[in-house]
């Protein structure tokens, strides 16, 4: 009987030993075409008809995702599915505001049913109200929040419910410098600046709350990209970030594409709760 407890152990030892040299060897033969590619995955992009939303949508079906677009607009919306489908992209896309519960459900639903799941999450949608502090409305302040902040909050926990049931997933929040640094010359949009760091913040904490359940949650704060929200301030920067930056120019066209499609992928598999910051040296 002992002989046989024995013997039972070694069995199971060798064939854990087994598994993990089978797991071991699959990492190790991946190669980096593989660990980039994202064939077979599905991904929600909020904000994704226009702007960096567009560009890291673009990125993804480029590396094989299947997209579902989300945006505000349908006469933007409607423009970018015509223009992805014409690349062979395979894409869907819905009317959502993202401070809105019953917007996202529909959107998490509707991708379900058309994709089967659920891999990739890119909370991207984002607005911005330009004030003082002493004269910035409430009611401006919080349309900000609710957007910026709360409607990455409901999409990541409606779309993480879904992720859990499979153990997998990325979630990619879209920050931005201004939730890491201010200026004393302006501008100043103290409920942009506040819901950015606020979501820097709740991406460690997500990804706290679900790395052990196979979910990885990061983020990517741009400086300065042309996009219809940054153009309206570019110019009080530019001259700034010529004379100062590391790399001295405005962001390019193309210059996030990288980043969410290494944060969506294998490539960055032992990467989660980290903001990577795309602003060619201004925060250094």
């Amino acid at each position: 009987m002992f002989l046989l407890i024995i013997h039972v152990i070694r069995v199971s030892a060798a064939k854990k030993s087994l598994h993990l040299k089978l797991i071991l060897g699959e990492i190790v033969s991946k190669t980096i075409k593989e660990l980039f590619d994202l064939t077979g995955k599905t991904a929600i992009v909020t904000g994704g008809s226009r702007g960096i939303g567009k560009e890291m949508a673009e990125g993804l079906a480029e590396a094989g995702a299947s997209l579902m677009l989300c945006a505000r607009r349908a006469e933007w919306l409607d423009e970018t599915l015509e223009e992805f489908r014409g690349k062979d992209f395979r894409v869907a896309g819905k009317l959502c505001d993202v401070a809105k519960a019953e917007d996202i459900q529909s959107v998490v639903d509707e991708t379900i049913k058309k994709f089967g799941k659920i891999d990739i999450l890119i909370n991207n949608a984002g607005i911005s109200w330009g004030a003082m502090p002493e004269e910035m409305p409430l009611a401006q302040w919080q349309k900000v929040i609710d957007v910026n902040l709360t409607g990455c909050f409901l999409f990541a926990q409606a779309v993480g419910r879904e992720m859990l049931r499979k153990e997998s997933g990325s979630i990619i929040n879209i920050a931005s410098i201004s939730g890491i640094t201010s200026s004393a010359n302006g501008p100043f949009y103290a409920g942009y600046a506040a819901s950015k760091a606020g979501l820097i913040g709740l991406t460690r904490e997500l990804a706290a709350s679900w790395g052990r359940k196979g979910i990885r949650v990061n983020a990517i704060a741009p400086g300065f990209f042309h996009s219809r929200l940054a153009d309206a301030v570019i110019d009080i920067y530019e001259r700034s970030i010529q004379e100062t930056n590391a790399i001295p120019r405005i962001g390019k066209e193309g210059e996030l594409k990288g980043a969410a499609v290494f944060l969506a992928s294998d490539a960055s598999s032992y990467i989660t709760g980290q903001t990577i910051i795309v602003d060619g040296g201004m925060t250094i």
